[in-house]
C-alpha cells in the first residue's frame, strides 16, 4: 500500500490537478494507494475541489480552518499514516507537495527504490537554474548556515518534501515522539528535522535524480530566503548534536 501524504494551503489551482494525475500513474503503475490530504486552514476552495475527489479514489481529508503551520500538516499525517498502516515493513508513505512541483510521474521511480529495499528514498542534491531566485538563493545559503550544527545524510536533498518512508520507520517516529511533535521548525526546517529523525532509525537511504517543475503552479514562491535563513540558524543551533548516528548511507542512483 502507497500511502500518498500532501500538505496543503490555499492549493486550490492544483490539488485537483495534482490528484487526477496521481490517479492516472496509478492505473498505469497499479500499486494500491490511499491519498491523504492535511488541508491548513485554506483561505480558498481547495476543500471544495478536493471534495468530488472522494467518489472516484480513496481520499482522506484532514485539517481543519485554523492554519497550525507546516510542520504540524507533516506531524499529522504521519500520525495518520501510522495509525492506518496495516502491513508495517511492505507499505510506504510518500510525502509530496501540493503544488505540482513534485511531480506524479515520478512516483514509479521511488516506489522502485523502496521495494528494492531501502527505508528512505528522497530527491538528490542538485543545483536547480529554473527554481524561482528566492528558492536559488536559500538553496545556496542553507547548507552552509546548518553546517556547524547538524550532520546530514550525503546525498539527499535536506530541504525537498518528495520523499518516500518505510510505514515501520513512520510507526517508530510515531512512538518515539510520544505526545511531543515529530518534526520541529517549519518549512525548510520541518523537512531537515523530518530526514534528521528518520535517518536515525533507517538501515538504507537511497535517492533518486528528480527534477522539479516550478513552472506549472500558478502562484508564487513562498520561500522568503532571509527569513527563512534565519529560521535555519535558529532551527541548527537548537538542533546542535543531533546527527545522523546509526543511519544508512545515502546511494545515489
Amino acid at each position: 500500500m502507497l500511502h500518498l501524504a500532501i500538505p496543503v494551503r490555499d492549493e486550490a489551482p492544483t490539488i485537483g490537478v495534482l490528484l487526477w494525475r496521481i490517479r492516472q500513474v496509478l492505473r498505469e503503475f497499479s500499486r494500491e494507494f490511499q491519498v491523504v490530504v492535511y488541508d491548513d486552514g485554506s483561505r480558498d476552495a481547495t476543500r471544495e475541489v478536493l471534495a468530488p475527489y472522494h467518489e472516484v479514489m480513496p481520499l482522506t481529508v484532514l485539517g481543519d480552518a485554523t492554519s497550525r503551520g507546516y510542520a504540524h500538516a507533516v506531524d499529522a499525517l504521519l500520525r495518520h499514516v501510522a495509525s492506518v498502516g496495516r502491513y508495517a515493513r511492505r507499505d510506504a508513505m510518500i510525502l509530496m507537495q501540493g503544488d505540482l512541483t513534485d511531480r506524479p510521474e515520478d512516483l514509479p521511480e521511488l516506489v522502485k527504490r523502496f521495494e528494492g529495499g531501502a527505508d528512505c528514498v528522497g530527491a538528490a542534491t542538485a543545483p536547480d537554474a529554473a527554481a524561482p531566485t528566492p528558492v536559488r538563493r536559500l538553496s545556496r545559503v542553507a547548507p552552509w548556515v546548518l553546517r556547524p550544527f547538524v550532520s546530514l545524510p550525503a546525498g539527499i536533498d535536506p530541504f525537498g518534501t518528495y520523499r518516500a518512508l518505510r510505514v515501520s520507520v513512520v510507526k517508530d517516529l510515531v512512538r518515539q515522539s510520544g505526545t511531543a511533535p515529530i518534526v520541529r521548525g517549519d518549512g525548510w526546517a520541518a523537512n531537515v528535522d523530518l530526514l534528521l529523525a528518520t535517518a536515525r532509525l533507517t538501515r538504507r537511504i537511497e535517492t533518486v535524480a528528480l527534477a522539479r517543475r516550478w513552472d506549472l503552479r500558478p502562484r508564487e514562491t513562498r520561500v522568503r530566503p532571509w527569513p527563512d535563513a534565519l529560521a535555519l540558524f535558529r532551527y541548527g543551533r537548537g538542533t546542535r548534536g543531533r546527527g545522523t548516528a546509526g543511519a544508512g548511507a545515502a546511494a545515489p542512483r
